[in-house]
């Protein structure tokens, strides 16, 4: 499993932000569709010839400079008190066409919460191209079954990867 931009990558499925575990909330986007997680919300799937649009909203989101600043921030606030909290949430809108639209939570699975720009736009470009079917779930997951067992890719290799991923065909 390897983090891309917005996008936990397993073998078998793709999440926006963190996968959740137990109760904790999260989208699930499959080769079907789209899977909203998490007490209070789960259960609600959603095809995706059923999906007009999927978008995130309330995503940390800083230049590198501005990231380390915080990440350093938080590290020594909970340090200092001992409180450390879990990782921030953001909303991930789901339209559909018959119920309008659905909104969820999921959980950050990058340190610290907080998104390069780069990143969360091309992030933002993928999810617009998966609603679309230029690009398909599988593609993401055939990536991540060929290379198994390798480490996650660095920032460059994760913005090549999305730049790969939402390029237009030739």
């Amino acid at each position: 499993m390897a983090m891309v931009g917005l996008f936990w990558i397993t073998e078998d499925c793709v999440y926006v932000g963190a996968e959740p575990t137990g109760t904790a909330p999260g989208v699930r986007l499959t080769k079907d569709g789209v899977e909203i997680l998490g007490l209070g919300q789960g259960g609600r799937g959603r095809r995706w010839d059923e999906i007009r649009e999927i978008d995130v909203r309330d995503v940390a989101v800083r230049s590198a400079a501005r990231r380390l600043l915080s990440m350093a921030f938080d590290s020594a606030l909970v340090l200092i008190s001992g409180d450390g909290e879990q990782p921030p949430a953001f909303t991930v809108r789901v339209v559909t066409e018959t119920d309008g639209t659905i909104e969820a939570s999921a959980l950050a699975a990058v340190p610290g919460g907080i998104h390069p720009p780069d990143e969360y736009a091309l992030s933002r470009a993928l999810l617009t191209r998966l609603v679309d079917g230029d690009t398909l779930v599988d593609d993401l997951l055939t990536w991540c079954r060929d290379r198994f067992g390798e480490p996650a890719p660095a920032g460059d290799e994760r913005l090549a990867l999305l730049r790969r991923w939402t390029a237009s065909p030739a």
